[in-house]
């Protein structure tokens, strides 16, 4: 099968690694998404194991256009009851970019219609739409002339890993959590701290991978479990297969936060994720927090300057990089934050700095390399 991880902008090279580790074919990437080759116990690993994927398609066609019409005649070629019957239920998400058509909605419909004619042609019954519960979600992806026709395997995205109970004011998602850890090259077993933690997306998910557990593993469902020719057994054996390598990890990972209240959001989630164990929530002000020697890895998500005024944004940000420089050397410091104009009084200089999207905002993900006195040669100066 032709499969399609979509991802978030700037965490293609990390899902190709992880595509790759899973026994991926054929691994490319393109721009919000990785595309591989793989059989049906590939694509329910790959919703499984999976951290920095949003969902997993199946490209059944791909075709090119002149109008709209033809968008029609193409969908009406699918042997469409490899995929569902009269009787399921089905929904359409259209990702339009083509001058062929000025509304995406259209294009939807124009699918829709398809699929209930193809069915209406050949049993005199046709499948009913449900866009909330859906057996079956067709992805149409249109670029220009270009229309790949996919079916979504995991229809629930897979950023809702199934732990959170609660949540912050604006939580960090899953994935780009998860992408931010793997982009750091942290290995599992150097303490992780992050000392404004909200409601604990980076530890856990920093927990779940030092401890080999598979991002799915508290989910209840996956779209692909709807399918014509799911397979229980082979799911159920895949599963049990990735779960034997669970182990607690002794690697400390901790998070604090001035707010009480998002301390006790934490708390409930890193709980429900079964992370008791390993991940450490506390009340603190970052200011006040006192490092362990040695090594380890610093995280930080300020708050945006959309819920904080100017003044204290500016202030705030003042304060990490004073911190940072007086109190963690020797370690490696990494902010992500949409405020851009404000790294700037953070004071160091960055070691590297990558564009990535939390939702619709463009974020700024840094990186500090923390030393006493001067660098060593070969790094730039702080």
């Amino acid at each position: 099968m032709k499969l399609i991880a979509k991802t978030l902008y700037g965490l293609e090279p990390v899902l190709a690694k992880e595509l790759i580790a899973i026994g991926s074919k054929d691994v490319r990437e393109v721009n919000r998404a990785v595309t591989f080759t793989g059989d049906l116990k590939l694509l329910c690993k790959a919703n499984y194991c999976l951290r920095t994927a949003l969902s997993i398609l199946v490209a059944v066609s791909e075709f090119r256009i002149r109008s709209s019409k033809d968008l029609y005649n193409n969908c009406l070629k699918i042997d469409w009851d490899k995929y569902l019957d009269s009787n399921s239920t089905f929904s359409v998400v259209p990702v339009v970019k083509s001058d062929l058509f000025t509304h995406t909605g259209y294009a939807g419909l124009l699918i829709k219609d398809a699929v209930a004619d193809w069915f209406r042609s050949r049993t005199g019954k046709r499948p009913s739409v449900n866009s909330t519960d859906p057996d079956i979600l067709i992805n149409l992806h249109l670029s220009h002339d270009k229309a790949t026709i996919s079916l979504d395997s995991s229809v629930v995205p897979l950023y809702k890993r199934g732990y959170r109970v609660e949540q912050s004011v604006a939580p960090l998602n899953e994935v780009l959590a998860a992408g931010m850890i793997m982009l750091s090259g942290w290995d599992g077993r150097t303490p992780l701290i992050d000392p404004m933690c909200g409601s604990g997306t980076i530890p856990i998910e920093a927990g779940l991978m030092a401890c080999r557990v598979p991002p799915g593993k508290s989910r209840s469902f996956f779209g692909f479990q709807r399918w014509k020719d799911y397979d229980d057994n082979l799911f159920t054996a895949m599963k049990e297969e990735i779960d034997s390598e669970i182990a607690m990890s002794p690697v400390k990972i901790a998070g604090s936060d001035i707010s009480g209240d998002a301390v006790a959001q934490a708390g409930k989630n890193v709980h429900k994720a079964g992370l008791d164990e390993v991940v450490k929530i506390e009340i603190a002000d970052f200011k006040d927090l006192l490092p362990d020697n040695g090594e380890g890895l610093i995280f930080i998500n300020p708050p945006y300057g959309r819920r904080i005024q100017p003044a204290a944004i500016t202030e705030l940000y003042s304060m990490i990089g004073a911190k940072l420089k007086h109190s963690y050397a020797g370690k490696s410091a990494f902010i992500i934050t949409s405020d851009k104009e404000y790294l700037m009084h953070v004071g160091l200089r960055p070691r590297e700095k990558k564009i990535l999207y939390n939702g619709a905002l463009e974020c700024i993900f840094a990186k500090y390399e923390l030393y006493q006195g001067t660098k060593k040669r070969g790094h730039k100066s702080i």
